[in-house]
């Protein structure tokens, strides 16, 4: 058995995802489709891949919509459960209150908005021979995101632009020592806050690992669509047309998703769209690069 697989991981689902409104008034972030089944989906059946057995996902935003495409993780071979967050606790509030529900010393954080190529056994055995309480997957810096800033042996000096730094992937491997003293009740991040506390008092208490594997971030609408339109064409599916969902037949659809229970009419034209649950498109109508949403004024075409 490999060593990871002794290990619970947590996955981070619980975020309100405001960069990707409107989708995130419709769904969580976690359990938007992509190419054929829900992005949580997508992570836990690599976490089961590596031989992962217990999982908890931590809720609140949209919550419901994570949970039916889920359950109790017994469909992907898993043994789920849920950390009810009352408001969002953020990175490192969000593990605090998720630890009894562990109940493990070592376990996984994988950020559940994002796809990342990576040896989890390796991320395992490198976090205890190195005896940190956190070690963060990095891989090349992406001038995007602020980065990870480590020394040739792997241990984080801070966090921000400069040359040279990581850029982390949403996958880490901690030792719940980490969160002792975080208030389980408190929104507090681990960047932010936590991290840079644990380098000061503990010079080398938080690593890196370096990968060169393929990584999603789906932070925004484009992101999501482009990440969706690339999975579909490697794995050789249709893009996604969603439970319940009616296409007329003289409609066009171009490089668009649909989701459950949509309508659209004859000779519409969608080009790049996102069709959320629930949207009737009238006979005719075009759109394009944009994502529609039903509200209680009506359908509302939010481009991006």
């Amino acid at each position: 058995m490999s060593r990871v697989a002794r290990w619970p991981a947590l996955v981070l689902t619980a975020g309100l995802a405001t960069r990707l409104r409107p989708l995130s008034t419709v769904r969580a972030k976690a359990a938007l489709p992509v190419a054929g089944e829900a992005l949580v989906c997508r992570i836990l059946r690599r976490l089961r891949a590596a031989g992962l057995a217990r999982v908890v996902l931590n809720v609140h935003h949209q919550a419901d919509s994570i949970t039916r495409e889920v359950g109790d993780g017994s469909a992907l071979g898993l043994q789920v459960r849920y950390s009810w967050e009352p408001h969002v606790l953020g990175s490192a509030g969000g593990p605090a209150r998720a630890l009894p529900l562990l109940e493990s010393d070592r376990f996984l954080i994988v950020n559940g908005d994002t796809l990342a190529d990576v040896d989890l056994d390796g991320l395992a055995g490198t976090h205890v021979a190195s005896g940190a309480l956190v070690t963060m997957v990095v891989a090349a810096g992406d001038p995007r995101y602020n980065g990870v800033i480590a020394d040739a042996e792997g241990r984080v000096l801070g966090f921000g632009r400069a040359e040279g730094a990581g850029h982390f992937v949403g996958v880490q491997a901690v030792n719940a020592a980490a969160f002792a003293g975080v208030d389980p009740a408190t929104p507090s991040e681990t960047v932010g806050a936590l991290y840079p506390s644990l380098i000061q008092r503990a010079p080398g208490s938080v690593r890196t690992y370096r990968v060169d594997g393929e990584f999603f971030d789906i932070g925004t609408p484009r992101d999501y669509l482009e990440t969706a339109i690339r999975l579909a064409g490697r794995e050789g599916r249709p893009l996604d047309i969603g439970r319940g969902s009616v296409v007329a037949p003289t409609a066009r659809l171009d490089h668009t998703l649909v989701w459950n229970d949509a309508l659209i009419g004859d000779g519409a034209t969608l080009t790049h769209c996102i069709v959320t649950d629930g949207v009737h498109v009238p006979a005719g109508s075009r759109y394009d690069h944009c994502s529609l949403v039903m509200t209680a004024h009506g359908l509302v075409a939010e481009p991006f």
